[in-house]
């Protein structure tokens, strides 16, 4: 039996959710489409999609007839509306996965930590830029101590929905502790580029690591981490590779380092620079908006990973009694 799910938010990243469900979820089905425009494309696709809809928002999806068969609820909206959406939610003891910069949850990297936070309430899911990085710095501080990450996220402008241009401090501001929590930097920085270019470029980020690591057998280690982590990643974002090979390069003695990294801490030797590239799956938006399907594949990935766990408790329970 499949776990329900509703999205809540029918802009470009709930609708690709929603069609990510329905064509490919292995666990999940669609048991809602929420939004607050009644003119809405996402709702619309959703109708002729046969996906039940509401416009009047967490209001009408805690209204509808079936809402106690819901068990996981995505918002796909804004970091301000999720907070306003959770408090709505919390007293339905719905699992809720948040795809805004809100993190009213912990932050979840599938790739990095999704088995930590299986049991959490409420769960968040970083940001674009996020998703595509932190995975690297993770991979770095799997081998040595990163001193300071810093990451560059450049998404088509065209991929940037209203929601997205709304969150841009959220963004940067989220992306930044992500860096250091999930991560393992000690101190982070994140950087988010719209770019107008026409025709739309895919999604690029950047990983910048400074570290100490001397022993040419560490810098293997270190190109052998990060592609690992990439090839995880691209088992659940089939677009998501290494643009180029992975560099690890000397810092110079007159490069003032300092100024990035915490009070007293030791000069890094080397930089760790690695270049990615995301290209969507086109299932709602074109290939170019990796950001959007790096997102909703993060999301799909957690939301599949709680229904298998759920499924399996429940069979050790029944076998049990």
């Amino acid at each position: 039996m499949k776990t329900k799910v509703a999205v809540i938010g029918s802009g470009n990243i709930g609708t690709d959710l929603m069609i990510k469900v329905l064509r490919g979820a292995k666990h999940l089905e669609m048991g809602a489409m929420v939004g607050i425009d009644p003119d809405s494309d996402g709702l619309a696709r959703a109708k002729r999609m046969g996906v039940q809809t509401t416009h009047e928002g967490v209001d009408g999806l805690i209204a509808l007839s079936d809402f106690d068969d819901i068990d996981i609820v995505f918002d796909a909206t804004s970091a301000k509306a999720h907070k306003a959406n959770a408090a709505k939610l919390a007293p339905f003891g719905k699992r809720l996965i948040d795809l805004t910069p809100a993190a009213v949850g912990p932050y979840v990297i599938p790739a990095v930590n999704l088995d930590e936070h299986l049991d959490a309430p409420n769960v968040n899911m970083v940001t674009c830029g996020g998703q595509a990085t932190i995975p690297v710095v993770a991979a770095i501080t799997q081998v040595v101590p990163v001193a300071y990450a810093e990451i560059v996220a450049s998404i088509a402008s065209l991929s940037a929905g209203p929601g997205t241009r709304a969150n841009i401090d959220e963004f940067t501001e989220t992306t930044s502790a992500a860096i250091t929590q999930v991560g393992g930097a000690q101190r982070g920085k994140a950087i988010i580029i719209l770019n107008p270019a026409d025709p739309p470029l895919l999604m690029r980020d950047t990983v910048f690591a400074l570290v100490s690591a001397r022993d040419p057998d560490t810098h293997e280690q270190i190109v052998a981490s990060v592609e690992k982590m990439v090839a995880d990643v691209a088992a659940y974002v089939p677009g998501y590779r290494l643009k180029q090979k992975v560099q690890v390069m000397p810092v110079p003695d007159d490069q003032p380092v300092h100024t990035l990294l915490e009070p007293g801490a030791e000069r890094p030797t080397h930089q760790v620079s690695v270049f990615l590239e995301v290209e969507g799956a086109a299932h709602y938006l074109p290939a170019y908006a990796g950001n959007l399907d790096i997102m909703t594949s993060a999301a799909l990935q957690m939301a599949e990973r709680i229904a298998a766990s759920a499924t399996d408790t429940t069979m050790a329970q029944e076998a049990h009694a």
